[in-house]
């Protein structure tokens, strides 16, 4: 007769959590309709919160839940704490047939002379504990103690499937988020590279040269602002990019902006320790492009001229070192009121910071300014990850 009974409550039990993709509802199944088939009066479910090293109520068939899927003042436990605590600790089950005499015993809603704990266990992962009680002493057998493990270890597998169908859906929630922010982050940067200023001043400059039949000149201005153009649109499809080429581009970048402000100053770039080992260096797109973007924009707020750029790139195994030092006469650094477009402009330290936490890069960067009245002297410092498999 026992074992007909274990094998309908265990058909029973498994069949009912067929539909259930969410813990509570495993929890209070398990309590309210398998546990109370056994002629217990008394059952509360707990799992182990691991981040606080406690035991937390979560569901009950008995006192402890006067409503539905209620429970009355839950009460939390230390793991080790108490009989319960201990099974959660130790991962094995205990009857304990007169509680009177175990000073372990924690009295919840009332005192109960006897107590069955079952770990929820699966895999070596203990997840919770299931508490019955009875009001005599030596209710408990080693019948129910058959059942209660065996229906312990199903409801565990149940959870770690449910934990894991849950944690595989927030990573694709969180994955797609990040391909949303990427996306977002990309079209501000390219509308900020792309500003109609930027384009048509950088036109008008190159007009100027045609009209003055200065053609060479033209042209070459021409085939920059292209490629430029060709670049950024073809980078939005990409997340990293070879640092020669963005290196390149950068060239053409600020040539054209000197064009388009008139000479209003220099530039230099170097590359520590060659060239060639730019090529095999891979970094986060756009970065570079937003932070000279800024840069200049800021820079050319006024119409004073003598600014002075020296940008040097430093490549190692792991790493990409970006450092920038620009200097001015500090007459230069009275700064109209901003124009209208700049304030649209992507801020390179925002661009760092998104991508530090939707692709956690690591990227550190470092200003100082230095200003004695006559020489303004201002150095950025980035350090890149240097993505090359």
């Amino acid at each position: 007769m026992k074992n007909n009974q274990f094998e309908d409550i265990l058909i029973y039990f498994s069949k009912s959590l067929l539909g259930k993709e969410d813990e509570g509802e495993i929890l209070w199944d398990l309590a309210k309709n398998c546990i109370s088939k056994l002629g217990f009066v008394d059952c509360v479910i707990y799992l182990i919160d691991h981040d606080n090293n406690l035991l937390i109520q979560k569901a009950a068939y008995g006192p402890k839940n006067p409503k539905d899927q209620t429970l009355y003042k839950p009460v939390e436990i230390s793991i080790g704490e108490g009989i319960t605590g201990h099974v959660a600790k130790t991962g094995v089950a205990e009857i304990v047939n007169d509680t009177s005499t175990d000073s372990r015993y924690i009295e919840d809603d009332e005192v109960r002379l006897s107590e069955i704990c079952v770990p929820i266990i699966y895999e070596s992962t203990i997840y919770g504990v299931i508490d019955c009680e009875h009001p005599n002493t030596n209710f408990f057998n080693s019948h129910h103690l058959k059942m209660l493990s065996a229906i312990a270890s199903i409801s565990a597998i149940k959870i770690k499937s449910v934990r894991a169908t849950k944690a595989l859906l927030d990573e694709q929630s969180r994955l797609y988020t990040i391909k949303e922010e990427m996306l977002e982050l990309k079209l501000k940067a390219l509308n900020s590279q792309m500003n109609p200023h930027f384009v048509f001043n950088a036109l008008n400059a190159i007009q100027y040269f045609v009209a003055s039949e200065d053609k060479r000149v033209a042209l070459d201005y021409l085939s920059t602002f292209s490629k430029l153009i060709r670049f950024y649109l073809k980078q939005i499809e990409h997340d990293t990019v070879v640092l020669a080429d963005e290196i390149e581009m950068l060239h053409g970048y600020l040539k054209l902006q000197k064009l388009r402000y008139d000479g209003s100053f220099e530039y230099a770039i170097h590359t520590e320790p060659s060239p060639e080992q730019m090529t095999d260096a891979v970094i986060p797109s756009f970065i570079i492009q937003t932070l000279f973007e800024n840069i200049i924009e800021k820079a050319m707020s006024n119409i004073e001229k003598g600014h002075v750029f020296n940008v040097t790139f430093t490549v190692s195994e792991n790493n990409v070192a970006l450092k920038v030092l620009h200097q001015c006469p500090s007459t230069g650094l009275h700064i109209a009121n901003q124009p209208e477009y700049r304030e649209g402009i992507l801020k390179w330290q925002d661009h760092v910071r998104l991508l530090n936490t939707v692709k956690d890069y690591h990227i550190s960067s470092d200003v100082s300014i230095t200003d004695n009245n006559e020489q303004y002297e201002s150095i950025i410092s980035i350090k890149l990850p240097n993505l090359n498999p």
